[in-house]
């Protein structure tokens, strides 16, 4: 029994308490009574966790480059001759990375991360009992960076399959923990907590990481995310990180991404998502509002694919979509998992809000790879001269189209609308990120042909008191954007 000491400080005294609390407990020392010990958990997995390590042959380079000269130069085949006769021709060199993977399956299949194997000329996988086996890609995913590879076990060995589990009841706060290969320090065990969901990083359509600051260091690439029940609920993928190590930053694929790749590239070699058709943006407050929309939610359609699903169900710029096949779209981010995860050649029900009202109609999914981009061009059209109008409202100068203005902002031949000739550096709309060449398609989800449309337009939205309109705007490059802008108070 641990003594309090006379004139101990009062600070001290609840730590002294429960010291001895949990030194008088049977069989637990001080430490295993306040600490979790995940010690059982790691012993019974680290066996389903494999490092990977590849090669690639990489062409060589001369170590010191002809000089930049001019074609015609007089000194241009002196200096090759000289380079050619003195230095050694480039040599083609090995090279060499490690990762981390799991077994799914004890016939041999073995999931990572699809960037490990990019590339690789030979992939060898190592097992904890210290066996080494050839491994052969059998397919691979770059959009959700994951991988299946193909070993043929020893007889004499004994695989273990990692069980898989659900990331769908993962809480904020759960712990996690990490097996794989950091520096090719196999074996590792981290443990952490789950430090947020549904993170997007940029670094694809699907995005929708969980992250932990469980230590993930270079090397851990592919290996597994488990839970406290031992399932790998995660992949490991990308860390953020300013020297190359942990600082408590990282990522991994959930399963319920995860799974239906790899049930894909189990059976097909590749993978076969659903297509939809459409170019999407997010569903600001200020969109909404400009919509008439009770709440900033959904995937508004920013442009439609000519013949694909949606243009065949009659889904046009500027609808929100809402619903797809059951599920509620509350962010733009949701629409292109749902999308395709769901069976080629299935007819869904998806709600759409056009023009202040919600609308359902029926979409046979498409096959992604199976896209097929149009490009017949118009011809452009006759156009009169006419002189650039000024909205007040907006900051704007507008002028109709014309082939001049088409050289001079290097339009396309098919581009329609209103041009901006200037734009005043202080309003609403140049801080939404409108400039001079930009084409206005749209306003209030009606056509534009004239700027006397556009004008009478936003002078009848300034009368009913509305606060902002919906602009269908179009790049140079022929990028097609809603953005709402705020009208002058």
């Amino acid at each position: 029994m641990a003594m309090i000491h006379p004139g101990a400080p009062v600070r001290r005294l609840a730590a002294i308490v429960v010291f001895a609390l949990a030194a008088a407990l049977p069989g637990r020392s001080p430490l295993e009574a306040q600490q979790p010990s995940f010690a059982d958990l790691a012993e019974g997995l680290i066996d389903s966790v494999v490092n990977i390590s590849t090669s690639q042959t990489v062409a060589g380079q001369r170590s010191v480059p002809l000089p930049n000269l001019p074609e015609d130069s007089p000194f241009q085949e002196f200096f090759q001759e000289f380079f050619d006769r003195n230095q050694q021709q480039p040599r083609a060199r090995r090279v060499n990375s490690l990762g981390s993977g799991f077994v799914i399956d004890t016939s041999g299949i073995i999931v990572t991360n699809a960037h490990v194997i990019e590339d690789a000329d030979q992939i060898e996988v190592n097992f904890n009992d210290g066996t080494t086996l050839e491994a052969t890609v059998r397919g691979r995913d770059s959009k959700t960076d994951i991988a299946l590879l193909q070993v043929t076990p020893n007889p004499r060995q004994k695989m273990v399959a990692a069980p898989l589990g659900s990331s769908e009841t993962l809480r904020v706060g759960d712990w996690v923990m990490a097996i794989g290969n950091p520096f090719g320090l196999g074996g590792t065990v981290t443990v952490g907590i789950v430090s947020a969901r549904n993170r997007d990083i940029n670094s694809g359509p699907y995005d929708d990481y969980i992250q932990t600051d469980a230590a993930i260091n270079r090397g851990n690439s592919g290996g597994p995310l488990f839970d406290t029940n031992g399932r790998v609920i995660g992949i490991n993928t990308a860390i953020i990180s300013p020297s190359g190590g942990s600082i408590g930053i990282g990522f991994a694929v959930p399963m319920e991404t995860a799974l239906p790749v790899i049930e894909q590239l189990r059976e097909f070699g590749e993978t076969r998502r659903g297509w939809l058709g459409v170019r999407i943006q997010p569903v600001t407050e200020e969109i909404a509002e400009s919509l008439d929309m009770a709440e900033a939610a959904g995937a508004l359609v920013a442009g439609v694919s000519p013949g694909g699903p949606a243009a065949s169900a009659g889904i046009a710029p500027g609808d929100v979509i809402l619903d797809f096949d059951g599920r509620k779209i509350g962010d733009m981010r949701e629409l292109p998992r749902v999308v395709a995860d769901t069976a080629i050649g299935k007819t869904v029900a998806v709600t759409i809000w056009r023009k202040g009202e919600r609308m359902a109609v029926d979409v046979t999914v498409a096959r992604l790879d199976e896209e097929e981009e149009a490009a017949a061009a118009d011809e452009p059209a006759v156009e009169e001269e006419s002189e650039p109008a000024v909205s007040e409202a907006l900051g704007l100068t507008l002028s109709e189209l014309t082939d001049e203005l088409r050289g001079e902002y290097e339009l396309a031949d098919d581009a329609e609308g209103i041009v901006i000739v200037a734009i005043e550096e202080t309003s609403a709309a140049f801080e939404k990120g409108l400039r001079e060449g930009d084409l206005i398609v749209e306003a209030g989800q009606e056509a534009i042909d004239t700027p006397a449309q556009f004008i009478a337009l936003i002078d009848k939205m300034e009368e009913e008191d509305r606060k902002s309109v919906l602009l269908l705007v179009r790049r140079k490059d022929g990028d097609l954007r809603y953005l709402a802008v705020r009208l002058a108070p």
